[in-house]
C-alpha cells in the first residue's frame, strides 16, 4: 500500500520546479471555454465532475500538466502548491498567479482548489505542535495559501498534511484543540476570500490526529464556522468500520469534496475499485452529489498520461454503473 508518509519521505526532497520553468509564455486564455461537466442541470443529470491532482506530474511544465489532464477528459485540476514553488507560495506574484489561471483556462480546466497544504516547502511547519511560535507561523502560511487558492480561482483547500498535524508529544485531545483553534484563526479570512478549508480524515498509519470521518466532523463542529468543512477520501477509510456506501450516506451532508484512487493509493484500474466502489457511486448519484471528485494517487511510476487515462476509464465505468 502506498502511504502519504512514505511518499513524503521519498519524493518531496527532490521536487522539481520544472512546472514553473515551463509556465511563462504559454499563451492567452481562450475567449470561449467548453461547457463544464456538472452533476445537475435543472432536472437533467449531466454526470459527475472529475478532476485530477497535479503532483504526479510535478516535473513537467504547468502547461503540459494541464494538457494531459484535459486530454484525458477531466474538467478540473487540484493543485499541490509545493510542486510549483521553491520556498513558498508567496514567491508567486499576481501576474504569475494569473498566468496559472490562463493556462488552466486554455485547456478548459477549472482550479478545484489546493491539497497537501503544509507539505514542504516551506520547511518546519506544524499545525498541532505544542510550540506556539511554530503554530503561529503555520497558521499565517495557511492564510497565505487561502490567498493563493482564491487568486487562482480555487474554492476548497483539503487539509491532510499528516506529518504537520500529529501529536508531537502531547495528547490527541490537545492536538485536536490546536487543530480547531488554528482553523478558527483562518476561518474568517477564508470566508472573505470565498474559500472553504476541508478537514481530511487520514488513517492511523499516517497520523494519530483525526483518523475517522466522525473525528473530522468533530473538528468541524469545534470550529463551527461556514468556511470549515470536511470531505471524503477513498484511500483514508482503513480505520472506518462501515462500508464505503454507508460512509457516503452517513456523511453526505458534510462532504464538500471527494478524492479517489485505489484503496492502496495507486491509480484507478490497478485494483478492484471498478467493482468495489460501485455501490458508493450509486449512493452519490442517488443523493445528487454535484461537487468535485478528484483523482489523487501516490505511485507516480506509470507517468501522468497513463495514470490520467487509465483512471478516467474506471471513473467513466463507475459513473455508468451509478445509473444502471
Amino acid at each position: 500500500m502506498i502511504k502519504r508518509r512514505e511518499f513524503i519521505k521519498t519524493s518531496l526532497g527532490t521536487v522539481s520546479v520544472a512546472a514553473l520553468g515551463g509556465l511563462w509564455g504559454s499563451g492567452c486564455a481562450s475567449e470561449s471555454q467548453p461547457e463544464k461537466a456538472g452533476a445537475v442541470s435543472g432536472s437533467e443529470w449531466t454526470g459527475f465532475k472529475f478532476a485530477m491532482c497535479n503532483e504526479c506530474m510535478m516535473d513537467l511544465p504547468w502547461d503540459e500538466q494541464c494538457k494531459i489532464i484535459s486530454d484525458a477528459g477531466y474538467t478540473g485540476v487540484e493543485i499541490a502548491a509545493f510542486t510549483l514553488v521553491k520556498e513558498s507560495v508567496n514567491e508567486l506574484d499576481a501576474a504569475q498567479r494569473k498566468e496559472l489561471v490562463m493556462v488552466m483556462d486554455d485547456h478548459g480546466l477549472e482550479n478545484v482548489g489546493l491539497h497537501w497544504l503544509l507539505a514542504p516547502p516551506p520547511e518546519g511547519l506544524h499545525f498541532t505542535t505544542p510550540d506556539a511560535a511554530v503554530r503561529s507561523t503555520t497558521v499565517d502560511y495557511l492564510a497565505d495559501l487561502v490567498d493563493f487558492c482564491a487568486d487562482t480561482n480555487g474554492k476548497v483547500m483539503i487539509f491532510g498534511s499528516p506529518n504537520q498535524r500529529n501529536t508531537m508529544g502531547i495528547s490527541v485531545s490537545e492536538a485536536k484543540k490546536h487543530f480547531a483553534d488554528g482553523l478558527a484563526l483562518v476561518a474568517d479570512h477564508a470566508q472573505d476570500r470565498d474559500v472553504k478549508i476541508l478537514v481530511e480524515t487520514l488513517d492511523s498509519s499516517q497520523t494519530d490526529v483525526v483518523n475517522t470521518m466522525a473525528e473530522s466532523l468533530e473538528i468541524v463542529n469545534m470550529v463551527s464556522h461556514p468556511a470549515i468543512g470536511t470531505m471524503f477520501d477513498y484511500h483514508n477509510t482503513l480505520d472506518e468500520t462501515d462500508s464505503l456506501e454507508q460512509l457516503v450516506r452517513d456523511y453526505f451532508d458534510h462532504i464538500d469534496h471527494i478524492q479517489i484512487q485505489e484503496i492502496d493509493g495507486r491509480h484507478l484500474g490497478t485494483g478492484d475499485a471498478r467493482t468495489t466502489f460501485v455501490d458508493s457511486f450509486k449512493a452519490l448519484r442517488e443523493l445528487n452529489y454535484d461537487k468535485w471528485i478528484s483523482l489523487e494517487i501516490f505511485d507516480f511510476t506509470p507517468g501522468g498520461k497513463v495514470i490520467a487515462e487509465e483512471s478516467m476509464e474506471v471513473l467513466k465505468h463507475l459513473e455508468s454503473a451509478a445509473v444502471s
